[in-house]
């Protein structure tokens, strides 16, 4: 279970990188931006004593985190319908839970090198759950559908159209939430509430470059010969705000389809490697209208 805290008198998204890391007895502590922690009997033990004991359980574990988290995380207060409502899917580095892989085996891949747990919002922490904490609150098909529901309702802080050149365009939606990024688990939706239109079924290109911030473009709001065009504005602005950015998510720019993200840009060297779809390169093809997909 790790717990991330906003950096005390600062935006979480101007906050320096995590510093200082020190392990020990099974415990990490950082002191910029997160403390993990030691996995507790008393969450193990929770799973034959129902949801009531639940707050109990967590207020136990809590306890034992050392001074130097700068504020205690106020799960240990909730009720059980409480900490329901604080539930969200959180896409996460892969690099973020290991080497405690086996703890979130509930863990969903969502694309090379991210993945999705279930997390608790506690507005200025962040608290990833193990497979034991989160078993009695429920099944987790259940939870996530919980989860999903609840980063569906969140609000949206700040949203900008981003202008290239040629009157190319893509939204990027800005925020405090350490959830920000992870709502592209809810793109469809999101889509409607940033251009007032449903997805279309060719989906959209996206990107997380941190955890504040997620671009979005409707691939059908962009003229069949833009999209490749687009695809590199995108790629460009999301290494820029991927670099130097505290809580980092990716680099790559993805397409979302079907529910599914699929990795079209890698950034993991000194350019940017375009990678080959064969159901993105049909899209171009069809769009473009000339048999030719283009060279990104």
């Amino acid at each position: 279970m790790w717990i991330f805290h906003r950096p005390p008198g600062r935006a979480r998204h101007d906050a320096p990188h995590d510093t200082d890391t020190v392990h020990a007895a099974g415990v990490s502590v950082c002191t910029e931006d997160h403390t993990g922690l030691d996995r507790a009997v008393a969450i193990r033990d929770s799973d034959a004593r129902g949801r009531r004991t639940w707050s109990r359980a967590i207020r136990d574990h809590v306890g034992r985190v050392p001074q130097a988290v700068d504020a205690p995380p106020r799960a240990e207060f909730l009720s059980a319908e409480q900490l329901l409502a604080r539930l969200r899917p959180w896409v996460v580095t892969r690099d973020s839970i290991e080497p405690d892989t086996r703890w979130y085996t509930h863990a969903r891949v969502v694309a090379p090198g991210l993945c999705e747990v279930l997390a608790l919002d506690l507005d200025d922490s962040v608290l990833t759950l193990t497979d034991d904490a989160l078993a009695p609150l429920g099944g987790v098909v259940d939870l996530r559908t919980y989860a999903l529901d609840n980063l569906r309702a969140l609000p949206v802080d700040s949203h900008t159209a981003v202008h290239g050149p040629e009157g190319l365009r893509f939204h990027v939606m800005t925020g405090d939430s350490f959830f920000t990024s992870s709502r592209v688990l809810t793109a469809n939706e999101l889509a409607h509430h940033l251009t007032g239109r449903d997805l279309g079924p060719d989906g959209a290109l996206v990107a997380m470059p941190n955890r504040h911030q997620l671009a979005l473009c409707p691939v059908d709001t962009v003229r069949g010969t833009d999209l490749l065009p687009t695809l590199r504005c995108m790629t460009a602005f999301t290494a820029d705000h991927f670099e130097d950015a505290v809580g980092q998510v990716s680099p790559d720019v993805y397409w979302w389809h079907r529910d599914t993200l699929t990795r079209l840009v890698r950034q993991d060297g000194v350019e940017a490697e375009f990678t080959r779809n064969v159901e993105f390169e049909v899209l171009l093809m069809r769009l473009a209208g000339n048999g030719a997909a283009g060279r990104f």
